[in-house]
């Protein structure tokens, strides 16, 4: 089991004052991801990077864990957040899922700042159930001339571990 190594790498770096360095202003979500994936490396444990909209967002080499990320502005969103890439669960594809919620400031004062907030948790914690199946799909052949292709992507609206369980806000 990676998460408590993978945890205490992420405090240390809290601790020691490493900065989230965002890269553009205009990508509202990778300046989180970075920032863990050079905790991942620090570990030593070999995990590989996935792109853009794929499940989960780290996945270990030696074990079958991985790592989704949900990266929150603060003050913000506390209460829940959007998950349009997967309904959360421990589990998917025989690997066992956590989830790392970090908060970082929501207007810095640069391009560098604090993660505020860290937690590292089980997907089960959010949600138990292992039997829902994600499916986006699409129906082609709409319209007057059937050139329209009707998107149903599947947006799910997740609480928080912020909300879900006292005392981990501000830690």
């Amino acid at each position: 089991m990676t998460s408590a190594t993978v945890f205490i790498h992420c405090v240390k770096a809290i601790r020691r004052g490493t900065l989230i360095e965002r890269v553009s202003r205009d990508d509202k979500e990778f300046h989180f991801q970075n920032w863990f994936k050079a905790r991942l490396e620090e570990t030593g444990l070999n995990f590989e990077s996935s792109g853009r909209n794929t499940y989960p967002d780290f996945r270990m080499v030696a074990t079958t864990e991985g790592y989704e990320l949900k990266g929150l502005a603060y003050p913000g969103r506390d209460v829940n957040y959007d998950s349009n890439s997967q309904v959360p669960t421990g589990f998917h594809n025989g690997r066992t899922i956590y989830y790392v919620f970090g908060r970082y400031p929501k207007k810095p004062d640069g391009d560098a700042y604090p993660v505020l907030d860290l937690v590292v948790c089980h997907g089960d914690f959010m949600n138990a159930n292992h039997d829902y199946v994600h499916k986006n799909r699409n129906v082609k052949g709409f319209g007057s001339y059937g050139d329209i292709m009707i998107r149903d992507r599947k947006m799910y609206v997740v609480p928080t571990p912020f909300h879900l369980a006292d005392g981990v806000a501000h830690r």
